[in-house]
């Protein structure tokens, strides 16, 4: 398939590699003049304007940092959507506010181009395993006639609704997840007024019945500290866009939105 692809960095460029692999006739945006030369030597077909990039694709991804980018890239008369042609799919991974899923459903529908909300949970050597998962929210024709694109590196791929609810489960995930890390912060606390070094409980308790994919992640990184270094920007990204999806729904966080308000979190896991 000829497919453009928007946002060629930590988690786009692993899916690039996976799909040109799989016999796929891959385009990315490169805006910089100064990135034309490393793309080239990168083996990567590249083109220089959001149409160029999208106007011919089968299928355009989207896996840009912030959901205002999101926005800003898909929307608008310069944007993906009004340069896609009729018929094509907009697979979208960024994780962003539930509601532009709506306004790219929207904007689509107008030129006959279909959607897919697919946020996905995992890193780069996930995608390199071709073991990435992906939570859609999309018409479940539309997900059947992508799906063996998302196969080339994603495993697996879970319908959850219509669109907006890949987004939905992202979030719920992602809170989870840094309240999980704020817990293994307190655990971590209380071991240590017990008398137990850090190493010692996170080694014991990833064999009990507290352990937690979270659990697992704090100690292969050796310390609760080590994880916060490499991933307070990421998760303050995400517990932001919680919070205010949540406030924009009328929603409560309830235990989980204490937790990710505690000092724990704050200070140890954001590092606020």
């Amino acid at each position: 398939m000829r497919i453009g692809f928007i946002g060629a960095g930590r988690m786009g460029r692993p899916i690039i590699d996976r799909l040109m692999a799989a016999g796929h006739d891959v385009t990315v945006l490169v805006r910089r003049p100064q990135d034309h030369a490393a793309a080239e030597a990168d083996g990567l077909t590249w083109a220089g304007t959001v149409a160029e990039t999208v106007r011919t694709a089968d299928a355009v991804f989207v896996v840009v940092l912030t959901d205002e980018q999101v926005r800003s890239v898909c929307l608008g008369p310069d944007g993906v959507v009004a340069a896609m042609k009729p018929g094509a799919t907009l697979v979208q991974h960024t994780t962003s506010d539930p509601a532009t899923a709506r306004l790219l459903v929207e904007a689509g529908a107008d030129r006959g181009i279909r959607v897919l909300d697919a946020a996905l949970s995992g890193g780069p050597q996930d995608i390199a395993e071709g073991r990435l998962t992906l939570w859609v929210g999309a018409d479940e024709t539309v997900l059947d006639d992508v799906r063996p694109l998302l196969a080339t590196y994603a495993s697996p791929v879970i319908r959850v609704g219509p669109p907006g609810n890949g987004q939905r489960v992202k979030l719920v995930n992602n809170a989870l997840f840094v309240a999980q890390v704020g817990l293994a912060v307190d655990a971590v606390r209380l071991a240590g007024e017990l008398g137990i070094e850090e190493k010692t409980i996170l080694d014991a308790v990833q064999h009990g019945s507290g352990a937690s994919r979270a659990l697992g992640i704090v100690a292969r990184g050796g310390s609760v500290g080590a994880v916060a270094e490499r991933l307070a920007d990421l998760m303050l990204k995400d517990v932001t866009v919680v919070r205010e999806a949540a406030r924009s729904a009328g929603a409560d966080l309830g235990i989980i939105g204490a937790v990710l308000s505690s000092d724990a979190v704050e200070t140890k896991v954001l590092e606020r």
